[in-house]
C-alpha cells in the first residue's frame, strides 16, 4: 500500500464523518455558495507567467515546509505578486491544511482559488463551493473514469473549474473528457517521490489543445518554466519553492517579474 492508498482510506472515513455532522443543505446556505466564481482556466490562457502559487504547510514527502506563516498574509502576498491563482491544501492529516484556510484565503484575496484535496465524493465539491473555491482538483490515480465524469460534470454545474491531474499515459487516456477545463501533469512519481519535468514533456502531445495544460511539482526555476512553455504548458503549480521562504508573496513577485520580463 503506497501513501496515496493510505490517504484515500483516511479520506473516506473523514468525509463520512463530515457528512454525518454537516448536511448538504447547511453547506448550501453558506454566503459564499452563491458567489460568482472566477475562471482559473481563462486567467491562464491570457497570462504571461501562468503561475498558480500554493499554500502548503507540510507534505508526506517533505515533512514540514513552513508552519510559521498565516494564510491571510500568504494569500494577499500572492495576489499582490500578480499570480494567476492560489492553490490551498485543505487536507489536515497529511498536509496540515483545513477548509478554514480556504475561507481565510477567500476573504484575503480576489484571485481564483483551487481547493487542493483528495476528492472522492460529491460532498467535497459542495464543501469547496461553500468555502469560496473557484476550482477543484481531481486526481486520476484515485478515481475511475466514471467518477471523473461524475465529479467533473457536477463541478461544472456548480460553476467550478476542474483541474484533472495525471501522472502517466494510462491515467491520461482514461481521463480526457469535455467536462474538464485543465489537464495537469504531476511530475512527482507517487511511488518513489522522485520528480522530473520530463514527465510533462513526454505527455504534452497526448493532451488535446483545447485543454489548458498545467505542469505540477519540481518547478523551481525560470528556465524550467520557459522550457515547459515551449511544450505548450500555460500553467505552473508552485508550492514549496515559495513556501520555504519567509515571505512567499515577495518571492513570487520577483519570480513573476522575471518570467514576464
Amino acid at each position: 500500500m503506497n501513501i496515496l492508498d493510505k490517504i484515500v482510506i483516511d479520506k473516506r472515513k473523514e468525509v463520512d464523518l463530515k457528512k454525518s455532522l454537516i448536511p448538504i443543505s447547511q453547506l448550501a446556505q453558506s454566503v459564499l455558495f452563491g458567489k460568482e466564481t472566477i475562471s482559473l482556466a481563462n486567467k491562464l490562457r491570457t497570462s504571461k507567467s501562468g503561475i498558480i502559487a500554493e499554500h502548503k504547510r507540510r507534505s508526506p514527502s517533505k515533512s514540514t515546509i513552513n508552519h510559521s506563516l498565516n494564510v491571510q498574509d500568504v494569500a494577499s502576498g500572492y495576489e499582490a505578486a500578480g499570480v494567476c491563482g492560489m492553490s490551498v491544501l485543505t487536507d489536515g492529516k497529511y498536509f496540515g491544511g483545513s477548509l478554514d484556510d480556504l475561507l481565510i484565503a477567500r476573504s484575503s484575496c480576489d484571485i481564483p482559488l483551487l481547493r487542493k484535496e483528495f476528492i472522492i465524493d460529491e460532498y467535497q465539491l459542495i464543501e469547496a463551493k461553500a468555502h469560496g473555491a473557484d476550482v477543484i482538483l481531481l486526481i486520476a490515480a484515485i478515481l475511475t473514469r466514471e467518477e471523473i465524469k461524475q465529479f467533473s460534470e457536477f463541478a461544472q454545474s456548480l460553476h467550478l473549474n476542474v483541474l484533472l491531474e495525471v501522472h502517466n499515459e494510462k491515467e491520461l487516456h482514461k481521463s480526457i473528457m469535455p467536462s474538464l477545463d485543465m489537464l495537469g501533469v504531476n511530475n512527482r512519481n507517487l511511488k518513489t517521490f522522485e520528480v522530473s519535468t520530463q514527465t510533462s514533456k513526454d505527455l504534452t502531445e497526448l493532451i488535446p489543445d483545447n485543454f489548458v495544460k498545467v505542469s505540477e511539482s519540481g518547478i523551481s526555476s525560470i528556465e524550467t518554466i520557459k522550457d515547459l512553455k515551449d511544450y505548450g504548458y500555460q500553467g505552473f503549480l508552485i508550492g514549496e519553492n515559495f513556501m520555504r521562504t519567509d515571505n512567499p508573496g515577495a518571492y513570487a513577485l520577483d519570480f513573476v517579474k522575471k518570467i514576464e520580463s
